[in-house]
């Protein structure tokens, strides 16, 4: 039975968030990884923690865009509000955040995202980079992809905008390669399984109230958020990834016995 996440708790989850930020300045804390680390970033004169969160999965060649798309719009969904509105300087109003549901081709899941095409198109450009750069490595079919949420401080003049990093997430992929049908059709299963997993761990650490960078004044918007889209505001953020041999093989290893485990039933 394919795996949903319900609608309305993604929507008061997100809701609740930015209201309390708002009203407290606060932020939340998201924790999918099964490896969390800390890491900290200094920048002329201080320093801020950089949370750092890893996630390692497996997966079948033609399932490596749905799953890092549904991890990404995940995080970017939490990591989104609506437009900013000013009436004047310290005053505004913040627009609504349209939501849609998505339904995998390759895997039992459906995933939420913000309702923008042109963050939707941004997406899946740099995943379907990373999706090639994954098939034609010509090795075991290793790579990650890191979610980078950062904020500018202004520099003066002749020297640019530091950018400093106050989250990161990295997405560590292994292509598996299955001989039968049967096999794939398990990957599907135990992949959405998975992945609704993650999401649901997503949602319920959203809640909690960590740091997010203090909401800016209409001067410093830029400096925050992502104001280049029509549709919705995401925080600053960049998105990069590399193909390595450096990855471990736990993980494939535990999806080919959740496979040969099932089959032996």
């Amino acid at each position: 039975m394919r795996s949903r996440i319900t609608l309305c708790f993604l929507l008061s989850a997100h809701l609740l968030r930015f209201i309390a930020h708002a009203e407290l300045e606060t932020l939340d804390k998201i924790n999918i990884c099964e490896k969390l680390t800390d890491s900290t970033v200094w920048a002329t004169g201080y320093k801020m923690n950089c949370r750092s969160e890893v996630l390692e999965v497996s997966v079948e060649g033609r399932q490596v865009e749905e799953a890092m798309l549904a991890v990404l719009h995940t995080v970017l969904l939490h990591r989104s509000t609506g437009k900013f509105h000013y009436k004047k300087e310290g005053t505004y109003s913040i627009g609504t955040v349209g939501t849609q549901d998505v339904d995998c081709d390759f895997i039992d899941f459906t995933y939420v995202r913000v309702s923008s095409e042109e963050l939707d198109r941004a997406l899946r450009k740099v995943v379907g980079e990373f999706r090639d750069a994954l098939r034609n490595s010509g090795g075991d079919g290793l790579g990650q992809m890191s979610l980078e949420f950062y904020q500018k401080k202004k520099s003066r003049w002749p020297f640019s905008d530091e950018c400093i990093p106050w989250e990161v997430w990295t997405v560590k992929v292994h292509v598996v390669a299955l001989a039968t049908e049967q096999e794939r059709q398990i990957c599907r299963e135990k992949v959405g399984e998975k992945l609704c997993e993650k999401i649901i761990n997503i949602v319920e650490v959203m809640n909690r109230h960590e740091y997010l960078p203090k909401m800016p004044t209409q001067s410093e918007l830029d400096n925050v958020f992502d104001t280049g889209l029509r549709d919705v505001q995401p925080y600053l953020y960049k998105i990069s990834f590399q193909i390595t041999d450096a990855l471990g093989s736990s993980v494939t290893t535990t999806m080919r016995r959740l496979i040969k485990d099932t089959l032996a039933l």
